[in-house]
């Protein structure tokens, strides 16, 4: 089943495999607010104090950060143009199929885009829902008449009980970078465990050639494993951040991890004409 719902006020699509599993995606920044496995629970994070609707990014679930990460790029706009902007549900390709339910969402440039970022793109967003799996694609063409240079990540909220109790598995021996201290290092434990703010960029971590990522949890152990998609970000403001962000509860720190499947370090050029996607896919 796949129905047109309200989520917070806001126009979103419910997503609802026959085995029952379900998703909920706004149409506003084709923001998933809500993954709830069949026979499973919630697994997404979103802070009960952000906000909703234009010209707003919501804090959880899993944004769509395109065509940059962050500030690492010539965009005004942290993480990019396309979290904030009313993107259109494709039904003619969205349907329950082979028992899936399968959503399709789109972006197309316009003047508001363009005077941001003058370039010509399509977006398009898949969702793919059944048992205990989740596949999240993003896929972006160049409608425009020259090359285009982009970044990105789907920036995930996992839901934890405590995340000083949750361990991440999968990055041992990956170079990343530490934003927090601005100094590059190794990971030398797996699986790894998290006290206070944390903000790395683990290089070429992720791809269809990787051993999937395991974050376990008070609900058990997710594999996450992504396509298109090589860099990892792992992320919690820790105490004394969360406190200084306004759409996040002081005491909320510890109730998730953001696990990002990303392209930061090498960024994709693709020709007019042409298509690039990326993939993460989640298995509990």
């Amino acid at each position: 089943m796949i129905e047109a719902v309200e989520f917070m006020g806001q126009p979103a699509m419910r997503l609802v495999a026959p085995d029952g599993a379900e998703a909920t995606v706004l149409l506003h920044g084709a923001h998933i607010v809500s993954w709830i496995p069949a026979g499973d629970q919630e697994r997404f994070y979103v802070s009960p104090t952000t906000g909703f609707g234009p010209g707003t990014a919501v804090r959880g679930g899993v944004p769509v950060c395109w065509p940059q990460f962050n500030m690492r790029g010539p965009l005004p706009c942290k993480h990019g143009l396309v979290r904030d902007r009313a993107w259109q549900w494709d039904a003619q390709q969205s349907a329950v199929r082979a028992g899936a339910a399968i959503g399709v969402l789109t972006l197309r440039d316009d003047a508001a885009t363009r005077a941001i970022w003058p370039q010509g793109f399509e977006a398009e967003l898949t969702l793919v829902l059944s048992g205990l799996e989740l596949d999240i694609e993003l896929a972006i063409t160049n409608s425009g008449d020259t090359p285009m240079t982009f970044t990105g990540a789907l920036h995930s909220y996992f839901k934890v009980d405590d995340v000083r109790r949750s361990r991440l598995g999968g990055l041992f021996g990956v170079e990343y970078l530490d934003t927090v201290i601005d100094e590059t290092h190794r990971q030398e434990f797996d699986p790894m465990s998290f006290v206070g703010e944390i903000d790395r960029i683990y290089w070429n971590a992720g791809g269809a050639d990787k051993q999937p990522l395991i974050l376990a949890t008070h609900m058990g152990r997710m594999g996450i494993t992504a396509e298109g998609l090589p860099d990892v970000v792992v992320w919690n403001p820790g105490p004394a951040k969360a406190a200084a962000l306004p759409d996040l509860p002081d005491e909320d720190w510890p109730r998730f991890l953001c696990v990002e499947a990303a392209l930061i370090g090498e960024p994709v050029t693709v020709a007019p004409g042409e298509s690039w996607s990326g993939r993460q896919s989640l298995a509990v």
